[in-house]
C-alpha cells in the first residue's frame, strides 16, 4: 500500500451526473453511463495509487428499477461488460471485488458473473473496490436490524454494525458526490455518519484522479472530532 498523508482509508463516491454530460453533448444517456464507466477504470486505479484501501461506488441504487426499461437494460449491459472487461486488471493491480446491496435478486446471468467475478479476486489485497449494486441503505438497516435482533445480544449500534453490508470494510471516512448535487440518496446513511462530505459540481464522466486528489487534500485539512470537542 503506497504511503498516503491524507489518512482516509475509506472513501465512497455518488457517481451523479452521466445523463447531463450527455445531454450537454446531444448525446443519448446510455453514452453519458459509457463515459462513466471510463471514469470509474480511471479513478480505481488513481484510488490504488493514492493509498486508499477500500473505494464503495453507488452503481445503481434499488430506486434505479423505476428508470425506463431501455436505460435499465443499458445500465446492466454496461456493468457486465465492465466486469468481465477488467477483470484480468484487478487481478493484475490486486484489487478485490465487492458487491453490497441485494445483488442476489438480479438476473440469473449477472449473479453467475458476480459470483465467479468474487471469486476470481478474493484473495487480492491492495485495494477493495466495493460497489453498490440494487443498494438503498434503508433496505441495509433493516436487514441489518433484523439480523441484530435474531443475534444473541439483540439490538445494539454494534450489532447493527457488524451486519451491515460493509462490515468488513474500513468505516467509512470521506463521502463523495459529483454533478452538484446535495444530499445522500439514501446511500450508506449509517456509515456516513461521522464521514467528511464532500461535493463537486464536477459531472461523473470528468471526475478526474486530479479531482479525487483534491478531495482527499480536502479532507486532510479536517479536524475530525466524532461527536467531541
Amino acid at each position: 500500500m503506497p504511503e498516503t498523508h491524507h489518512g482516509a482509508r475509506h472513501v465512497a463516491i455518488i457517481m451523479d451526473g452521466n445523463g447531463r454530460w450527455a445531454k450537454k453533448r446531444h448525446l443519448p444517456r446510455v453514452a453519458g453511463h459509457r463515459a462513466g464507466v471510463e471514469a470509474v477504470r480511471t479513478i480505481v486505479r488513481a484510488a490504488g495509487d493514492l493509498g486508499v484501501e477500500a473505494m464503495t461506488l453507488y452503481a445503481f441504487s434499488s430506486e434505479n428499477w423505476k428508470r425506463p426499461e431501455e436505460e435499465v437494460s443499458d445500465l446492466m449491459g454496461l456493468m457486465k461488460r465492465f466486469i468481465l472487461s477488467d477483470l484480468d486488471e484487478f487481478a493484475a493491480n490486486d484489487v478485490k471485488l465487492k458487491i453490497i446491496g441485494n445483488w442476489r435478486a438480479l438476473a440469473p446471468d449477472v449473479v453467475e458473473l458476480i459470483e465467479k467475478a468474487l471469486d476470481r479476486t478474493a484473495g487480492n489485497k491492495r485495494t477493495t473496490l466495493a460497489v453498490a449494486l440494487n443498494y438503498g441503505a434503508q433496505d441495509e438497516l433493516v436487514r441489518a436490524a433484523r439480523a441484530a435482533a435474531a443475534s444473541e445480544g439483540g439490538i445494539t449500534a454494534e450489532a447493527i454494525e457488524a451486519h451491515l453490508d460493509t462490515a468488513d470494510l474500513p468505516p467509512l471516512d470521506l463521502l463523495i458526490r459529483t454533478s452538484g448535487e446535495v444530499r445522500l440518496s439514501n446511500f450508506l446513511l449509517w456509515q456516513a455518519a461521522y464521514a467528511e462530505l464532500y461535493f463537486t459540481d464536477r459531472l461523473w464522466p470528468d471526475f478526474t484522479p486530479a479531482d479525487l486528489s483534491a478531495a482527499l487534500d480536502h479532507f486532510a485539512r479536517r479536524e475530525r472530532r466524532f461527536g467531541g470537542l
